[in-house]
This record gives structure tokens, sequence and C-alpha cells, in this order.
């Protein structure tokens, strides 16, 4: 049997992206000893691209506000949604629970290195260019085994593992977690543009949310940068896409072509970049902990791109992880399932509801409707603005009740 290369360390992060820098970055401010594993080397690309308020509130958590501050990103004060002529802004300065004001839209290669490259200068240690190919969590302490890009392995042995590894999803595939997302499946194409936006409506401080003027479960993305360029991208059910499955940029621009409130925003645009896409990747698994192991993030479940989530759900799970590891690693009794899977889980279940009611049409109902009162707006302008664990807000703690309720009545005034 030839020897295999050990090494031992308290926490191993698998991924370097938000939740695997916030958590990592957390523990070691805490004395931790941790080691991050991350398959890419950074800048990499991803998308996830318009940030919400409450991100800022972990980025803060870990020491790295300053930095994301002053790295240039654009600001971003609040949400616009349009459809055919309705057209509805909602303000994270004015919400419900009173969170962060003003958050940023970010090209998240430069976003999520800045975060790394901030908690490797809080003395995290990141190794890039390595994969994660076997883990062994039924013993007394779980065991990683890592490729290295010369093809040569080693073995790590650890008291803790976090998942932090996103789409790659590294434990739920090698554990056999994987579970089926209840959510269609729906597909994604986009691309960054330099977008030579001249439009009055048009506020770069917003992400822009356009529904699509026949097919209410198609929705586009517009997200500015401030270097001038613009993400866009289409959202819908695969059957939307028949006989557009060619060419990824025809099929983009054809879905603009036909929604002509985004087609104006974009008229000048310069399509530089060819267009992308992802399919399928609404997620879930059968357990977010288990002997010597949590699930952050993406890595978890992955609801929908519709209102931006997925950044902030990674980092609330990231740092309820690593309160609840900090206490374990001292030696103290936790409980992951009542205070962190549970607790997590109710949070992302409001928003799975809020997307749920926007694909069936009752919460676009609730958005496009003129009338509503300015301090439901701030209800719901807090869970747009990432809010979704404040249980003094109706439309957290009841938010299917609430929903179908208030989605009656703007319905009625529609009709």
């Amino acid at each position: 049997m030839p020897t295999v290369e050990m090494e031992r360390r308290q926490v191993v992060v698998i991924g370097a992206g938000p939740s695997g820098a916030i958590a990592a970055a957390l523990l070691k401010r805490q004395g931790h000893d941790v080691l991050i594993v991350e398959r890419q080397h950074f800048p990499r690309f991803s998308i996830g691209e318009s940030l919400l308020s409450h991100c800022l509130d972990f980025v803060e958590e870990a020491g790295m506000l300053e930095a994301v501050q002053a790295a240039g990103f654009q600001l971003k004060n609040g949400a616009a949604f349009a459809w055919g002529e309705h057209y509805s802004t909602f303000d994270f300065g004015d919400t419900f629970s009173n969170g962060k004001p003003t958050t940023f839209q970010v090209q998240r290669a430069d976003f999520d290195k800045l975060l790394a490259d901030q908690a490797a200068l809080q003395g995290v240690e990141i190794r890039y260019g390595e994969e994660i190919v076997a883990v062994e969590v039924e013993r007394p302490l779980p065991q990683l085994d890592c490729r290295r890009e010369d093809g040569s392995q080693y073995r790590i042995e650890a008291d803790f593992i976090l998942d932090a590894s996103g789409y790659g999803r590294v434990l739920p595939r090698l554990l056999e977690l994987e579970a089926p997302s209840n959510f269609p499946v729906r597909r994604a194409v986009f691309t960054h543009v330099e977008d030579r936006i001249d439009c009055e409506h048009f506020d770069r401080n917003k992400i822009l949310i356009t529904t699509h003027p026949e097919h209410r479960d198609i929705w586009f993305w517009s997200i500015p940068f401030s270097n001038g360029r613009c993400s866009v991208g289409v959202v819908a059910a695969q059957e939307h896409f028949a006989g557009r499955d060619g060419d990824l940029d025809a099929c983009l621009r054809g879905f603009i072509s036909e929604t002509p409130s985004l087609a104006k925003v974009l008229q000048y645009a310069e399509w530089d970049t060819p267009a992308r896409t992802i399919g399928g990747y609404s997620a879930n698994v059968s357990t977010l902990h288990g002997p010597g192991f949590a699930l952050l993030g993406n890595a978890a479940e992955f609801l929908d791109p519709v209102f931006s989530s997925g950044v902030t759900i990674a980092m609330r799970s990231a740092s309820m992880a690593a309160a609840v590891l900090h206490r374990q690693l001292q030696g103290q009794g936790v409980d992951w399932a009542t205070e962190f899977a549970k607790p997590l889980k109710r949070g992302v279940d409001t928003f799975r509801c809020y997307v749920e009611g926007w694909y069936a049409g009752t919460f676009q109902d609730v958005i496009y409707h003129p009338g509503s009162s300015p301090e439901i707006r701030r209800m719901i302008s807090s869970i747009l603005a990432g809010y979704a664990w404040d249980e003094r807000n109706p439309f957290v703690s009841e938010p299917k009740r609430r929903l179908k309720a208030l989605s009656e009545v703007c319905a009625r005034d529609r009709a």
C-alpha cells in the first residue's frame, strides 16, 4: 500500500465564493484554523450579479465592508419592474426592516476575488486549482481526498467541513444527498453588453426586471455596472425555447424584440460578448448538515434568480454556520437542526413563496398594482432587499396567507 500524504486541519471550506470566503473569515476572526480548497483560479465568471442589501450585513460582519465600498462597484438602491405600460419601483432605503439602504451590482469575477483576497488578508489559507475527489464522514473525524493540478493527491483530516462549492455541489454529489427540486426546469440565456442606455426612465442604481408582454412566466434582468456595461438575461421554462435553440445570441435578442419596453432601453447596446446559458439550476438536498459537515448557499439549495436571493442565502448560511461551528469547536453542545437548518430554511421558504407567486402571477399582481399602500410596499421592499428572516414583517411570518389575500385584492382591482 502506498503511503498517503496526510494533513490535519481544524476547518476545511470547499469553495472560495461568497459563502466560503465569508464563513472562513468569520471563523478565522474567532481564532480557528481554516483552509479553503477551491477548484478554479480567481478571477472567474459567475452569474448572480445584483446583490441585496442584507448581503452587506454579512460582508460587514466579516470585516470586508470597507474594501467592497472602495472597489468602485455600481451602487444599487432598489429594484424596478416593467410590464407593458406598468412600471413599479421599490426603494431599499424605505423598508419595514430598516436594513442597509443600498447595496451593489457587481461583476462577480471581481467581487468574488475581492472577498477571497480579503479572507486571505485575514489569515485564511486558500488553495486554488485543487479539487475534492472523495470524502469520508462516517468516522470520528471527516477526511477529504484532494487532487492537485499536477494529478497528485493528498488527504486532509478535519474537525469539520463546510461545503461552499455553489453549483459544484461537491458534498451532495459525493455523499448522495441530492434531492429533486420542486421547481419546474427553467433556463436562463444571458450576456454582458456595452449598454449605451439613453432612456429617461432607466435608473442605473436599480436592477430592472421586465415581464414579457404576453407570457408572464418569462422575464428579463438588466443589471447595470459602473463601467458602462450591463448584464442582460432572459429566464423562461424550457418549452418557451422550442425553435430558438440554435443561436443563443439570436435567442436572447429575439425574446427582447418581443418586449418593446426593454427593446427601447437596449436600443443602442453593443452586443459584443457571446451569450451563455444555464439550465436546470434549481436544486435541493435531503439534509443541510450531517456528521462533521454542513452545506452553505447554492451547495444546499438554489431557488431561482428572479429576486437575486442566491448570494444573500449563501452569505446568511455562512454567518449562521460559522456561529454554530465556533461554539462547537469550543466544546459547547450545539444542535445543527434547530440552530442552523430550521432557521435558515424559514427565510429560504419565504423567498420560495414569492418566487412561486411571481411565476403564478399573484406576486406580479402585487408588484404592478398602482394603488398599494406605502406600508405594504415597505414590507414587500424589505423582502426584495433580502430581509426574509425578519419575522416582525407579516409578509415574512405568514407569506402564503398574506400574499394570497393581497393578490386577490390586486387582481380584483385590475379586473
